[in-house]
């Protein structure tokens, strides 16, 4: 599952650094990067606007319209969707993952696994049963909020180190890591 975020509103706190259309292009390449990734397995892109209901569309996923705001909300709307499709486990990645090649490592079986993000901080990739009783806790420490909440329910919780699915884009010094990734041999 991906939530994604209207491509004309994503990437805002890199609008001193990125035109809004620089923004939207970056948005959008992203999470095509992050939906091409989790291939083959079926894909919800849960997000509340037409114009990216048919760029998921046309990339093969299904969509899940969600009008509230928030990843928790979005998270909760999509794993509705996929208990309802009758799946047993769910990986929710985050739609700014540049370097997203795979997710094969991440799901385990009857387990919450989670990817940091690279300053082990935000939560990047979650994975967990479908029907788990643990809740999403996103934004800021959700990396440790959700290694709490998992402890809580007394569910097993692997951590996956994966720098590729570790770098996200939320500050310019973000994107200086990408260019670094991408330029250095």
């Amino acid at each position: 599952m991906v939530p994604v975020k209207s491509f004309g509103f994503a990437k805002g706190r890199l609008a001193d650094s990125l035109s809004p259309d620089e923004r939207r292009d970056l948005s959008r390449t992203c999470a095509e990067a992050v939906v091409t990734a989790a291939s083959p397995w079926l894909v919800y892109v849960v997000c509340s606007d037409s114009e990216t209901a048919q760029w998921a569309h046309s990339l093969g996923a299904r969509v899940v319209l969600c009008e509230q705001p928030g990843l928790d909300t979005a998270a909760a709307a999509g794993r509705a969707a996929v208990r309802a499709d009758g799946l047993d486990h769910v990986v929710i990645a985050h739609a700014d993952l540049p370097l997203a090649r795979t997710f094969a490592a991440v799901p385990r079986a009857g387990r919450v696994s989670v990817v940091p993000d690279r300053h082990r901080d935000g939560t990047n990739v979650l994975s967990m049963p479908a029907d788990s009783v643990m809740t999403t806790a996103y934004g800021p420490g959700s990396f440790a909020n959700h290694l709490e909440l998992a402890r809580a329910k007394g569910l097993e919780i692997d951590v996956i180190e994966d720098p590729d699915l570790a770098l996200d884009l939320d500050t310019v010094e973000d994107l200086a890591e990408l260019f670094r990734r991408r330029h250095t041999p």
